[in-house]
């Protein structure tokens, strides 16, 4: 009899004791159901005896259940808890207005005026652009004269920027004058255009456009449009000679000649870069003229604002 209880009755109570045991440690850290455990019954006990080990097997299996419900020592799973609210409080209203929201309501219209007028502007620089660089369509076709004077000579388009043709010539631009004066008409000697320009660039850190390209673009303009014996290529040349003639009369009105312009001439001098002094090359630096013929000076070719544009627009 003792030898039964010590193997059969003592060895299944403990084991079943420990066995709910760990089942309430299992449960007390994984917070879920844990799988029921089947203790299996001593040999050579009956079911009916009340003092075997289905009690004790009872006892572990509701033990391991009240485990995976609440463990001991534990607290229960946390609660979330919603956030506070962070809207604006009361009696405060939208920030400050920034752009045009800010500005009053004449002023709004103005700008949006204003933006309106640029934006067409560039709408129509665009089209103008495109028009030009295209390759020959209906609208080129139609409107092509239209185009060129939108485009030149401030807007022209060439590949230069892309290819560069470094620079192996020194042109320089004269221009000479026949003057009506009190007495009779004089001609006055020639003046260097470039040599003016040079003068204002040399010592300026800050030389501006017009000093800089105004009359060589000019005067690449006109090269550009006519032939060997100054003959003009259709629009283009026409184009280039009054450009060219404001550029000579805005030059010239910064003098005073002691009357009043009534002929220009224009030439270019030209001399070939002389080659570096370790170079055995041997370059001509002669200079080699291109003399134009003599332009009538008409109001259109006055600067604006001048008594002499006005007088002859009178």
């Amino acid at each position: 009899m003792d030898s039964y209880d010590d193997e059969g009755v003592g060895g299944g109570v403990g084991e079943s004791v420990s066995a709910g045991v760990e089942n309430v440690g299992e449960g007390a850290r994984s917070e879920a159901v844990p799988p029921t455990r089947t203790v299996p019954e001593p040999r050579g006990h009956s079911d009916s005896d009340p003092g075997g080990d289905s009690g004790a097997s009872a006892v572990a299996v509701a033990g391991a259940r009240a485990g995976a419900d609440v463990a001991p020592g534990t607290d229960p799973a946390p609660r979330t808890t919603p956030e506070p609210f962070t809207g604006p409080g009361p009696g405060t209203g939208p920030g400050p207005r920034v752009g045009m929201a800010g500005l009053s309501y004449p002023y709004q219209v103005v700008a949006a005026v204003a933006l309106s007028v640029i934006g067409l502007i560039a709408c129509v620089q665009l089209a103008m652009v495109f028009l030009h660089v295209a390759p020959s369509n209906t609208l080129t076709k139609q409107h092509g004269e239209a185009v060129d004077r939108w485009i030149y000579p401030e807007f022209e388009q060439n590949w230069k920027l892309f290819a560069p043709n470094p620079l192996q010539q020194n042109i320089a631009v004269h221009v000479r004058a026949e003057i009506s004066g009190p007495d009779k008409r004089r001609t006055t000697p020639w003046m260097s255009l470039s040599g003016e320009d040079g003068k204002a660039i040399r010592g300026n850190l800050l030389p501006s456009h017009v000093q800089q390209n105004e009359l060589r673009r000019g005067w690449d303009f006109y090269l550009g449009s006519h032939d060997t014996q100054n003959r003009a290529n259709g629009l283009r040349g026409e184009l280039s000679e009054q450009y060219v003639r404001r550029i000579v009369m805005l030059r010239l009105s910064e003098h005073d000649y002691g009357g009043d312009v009534l002929r220009i001439q224009v030439r270019s001098e030209t001399r070939s870069v002389a080659a570096p002094e370790w170079s055995g090359e041997k370059i001509s630096t002669k200079p080699s003229y291109r003399v134009l013929p003599w332009w009538t000076i008409t109001a259109a070719d006055l600067p604006e604002g001048s008594a002499t544009s006005e007088e002859a627009d009178q």
